[in-house]
């Protein structure tokens, strides 16, 4: 696997944080089926990312941490019993449409946070969350959770974004969210406790593998939870405490920037499909 690009580690953080995501989707939600999605994180890409989660018995226990609209879930209840199937978001926005969806009538909908999950230890038999750990304040803190509430032998799978080479994707990249280095998945699954840990390039197919612009959806990381119990990982206390106001100036700043990197990164998949289309298939993108 080749090593992705260095990252300061004064990273900026805009609207990734919980408090600008929340209002974010409170307005994206009313577009996000029919415009993110066809653009980012294409049924496609959903059923390979599936594919590593090890769905295999429907009477499996599902949590669906940060489940949005339930995009993923819609490819969760393919596989598992929707009425053992839990989705769980901070957007009451998101959930709604989810709530709306006929498939996901039998699932149950949690408000709560990825980072202090309302799970006892030892729940669940598979953890799924797509597109949501780059709005996390703490991977790490989010990816310990994940180890608690699954039962022993129960399997992780995070699927999110991969950071960027480019330099102008790079700079829309950190003004937007938290674009992770492959090697950071691992490093965080395995810090948590998790054995076995995988890591799966996925993408749009008029990408072609390229991967330097950055992807918001580009890789499924799995990890197992070999011991019941907790996490070995001990942490402090959380870094962002949401129910503490935000400065009204930073947050108009954040959103706004978050807003801008936003319409960049829905973009670039355009820019990448008219390249596709343009440039010979034996020719790289």
């Amino acid at each position: 696997m080749a090593p992705s690009a260095s990252r300061p580690a004064s990273q900026l953080r805009f609207i990734q944080h919980k408090q600008e995501a929340f209002w974010f989707y409170r307005f994206i939600s009313i577009l996000y089926d029919q415009v993110l999605n066809p653009c980012q994180y294409t049924v496609a890409m959903r059923e390979d990312a599936l594919e590593a989660a090890d769905l295999s018995d429907r009477s499996m226990v599902v949590v669906d941490v940060g489940g949005g609209t339930g995009f993923t879930t819609m490819g969760i209840v393919k596989r598992v019993d929707a009425k053992n199937v839990t989705v769980l978001d901070q957007s009451p926005h998101q959930l709604v449409k989810a709530m709306q969806k006929e498939a996901l009538k039998e699932c149950r909908f949690l408000l709560g946070d990825v980072e202090d999950l309302p799970f006892q230890t030892d729940y669940a038999d598979r953890y799924t969350s797509a597109g949501s750990i780059e709005y996390w304040p703490e991977p790490q803190r989010g990816i310990r959770e994940a180890y608690r509430v699954l039962k022993q032998g129960g399997k992780a799978c995070l699927i999110g974004p991969v950071y960027p080479t480019f330099w102008l994707s790079r700079f829309f990249g950190d003004a937007w969210m938290l674009f992770l280095k492959e090697e950071e998945y691992i490093e965080w699954f395995t810090k948590a406790g998790f054995e076995d840990v995988q890591l799966k390039r996925i993408g749009p197919k008029w990408y072609r593998g390229a991967r330097r612009y950055g992807l918001v959806i580009g890789c499924a990381v799995t990890g197992v939870k070999p011991v019941p119990g907790d996490s070995p990982l001990q942490l402090g206390l959380k870094a962002e405490d949401v129910s503490r106001p935000a400065s009204p100036f930073v947050f108009l700043m954040r959103f706004v920037l978050g807003t801008m990197a936003a319409i960049y990164y829905l973009l670039v998949p355009i820019y990448m499909w008219i390249k596709d289309v343009i440039v010979p298939g034996c020719m790289p993108i």
